[in-house]
């Protein structure tokens, strides 16, 4: 799959690059940014919006990456993403998690987990406006909302045994529907998207668990709010609710709390310098992220994105 991703992330760059508009409408900043996922939105979370430049009638094109650091972990995302009459948009990215700190792992239990792993994940997403218009509608209570999916296949290498081992799959399909309000005139930006998921720190450790983890979809929200401080000058923060399918196994199994997942939340600033160029800084807080090698250490730390859009 690795290699029919980047094929086709050549192809939309080709075309993206053909078809993109010298000049477009879109005020700057209102297509979002990339999210680690790869759909426009905030950094955490898929807004309504679609991304790139492109308004009706025009075909628009973004590309991104991406850096996060916390204590135990990392995290580099790029991607690209088409944008089509502000109506459609289709995105491929991919993640690549430093999971060094999983070798700790090999002393619970004969696992193999060699030295300096990574795990890397393809994340293949489409986004189609249904309703509404973020910038027309400002003035009214009407937002723009979205439906999407995002279909992710990770490779955890060496981790492979500790997945069969929590009994999870190395793929799934997130869907979502997102509704993002923009008041123009207060320069605020909210926006709600419900996550259909079973995904395990977003794909990262797989898709379910075994019994009695929880193997099933569940609904999780997230949301986000973004104030315009001049209109090429945002700050905002997010907060994503997550599943946490895994605990139940690992308290079963006598690790008490080893295996949980916590919610994420960030603070960001985004700047655009310029009408094609987008830059993110943000702190972000991912809790524990499998807490039993990492000494039940919340994950906190730096994010940084630059983002192209045509």
């Amino acid at each position: 799959m690795t290699h029919a991703i980047r094929a086709t992330a050549l192809a939309i760059a080709a075309l993206g690059c053909g078809l993109a508009q010298a000049e477009t409408g879109k005020l700057l900043l209102t297509g979002g940014v990339s999210s680690i996922d790869g759909a426009a939105g905030g950094g955490l979370t898929p807004w309504a919006v679609i991304g790139s430049n492109a308004t009706a009638g025009e075909t628009g094109f973004t590309a991104h990456l991406s850096r996060a650091r916390t204590q135990d972990y990392g995290l580099t995302t790029y991607g690209v993403a088409l944008g089509w009459r502000d109506r459609v948009e289709l995105s491929l990215a991919q993640q690549d998690f430093d999971a060094a700190a999983a070798i700790a792992l090999n002393g619970i239990a004969p696992f193999g987990v060699t030295p300096g792993q990574h795990i890397k994940m393809d994340i293949l997403g489409v986004k189609v406006r249904v309703a509404g218009d973020a910038v027309l509608d400002s003035d009214t209570l009407m937002p723009q909302i979205a439906v999407g999916l995002e279909h992710k296949r990770s490779r955890p290498g060496s981790i492979n045994s500790v997945y069969n081992f929590l009994g999870v799959k190395d793929s799934g399909t997130d869907l979502y529907v997102s509704a993002t309000k923009l008041f123009l005139a207060q320069g605020v930006l909210v926006n709600g998207t419900l996550r259909y998921t079973r995904a395990n720190q977003n794909g990262l450790l797989g898709f379910g668990s075994a019994a009695p983890g929880r193997n099933s979809y569940s609904l999780q929200p997230e949301f986000s709010v973004a104030y315009l401080l001049r209109r090429d000058l945002a700050i905002g923060a997010e907060y994503r609710f997550k599943p946490n399918n895994l605990e139940a196994l690992g308290a079963a199994a006598g690790l008490g709390s080893a295996l949980r997942e916590d919610d994420w939340k960030d603070i960001f600033v985004a700047w655009a310098p310029s009408k094609n160029l987008s830059l993110t800084l943000a702190w972000v807080d991912l809790g524990r992220v499998v807490p039993g090698i990492t000494g039940g250490r919340k994950q906190t730390g730096a994010y940084v994105s630059a983002q192209m859009a045509f």
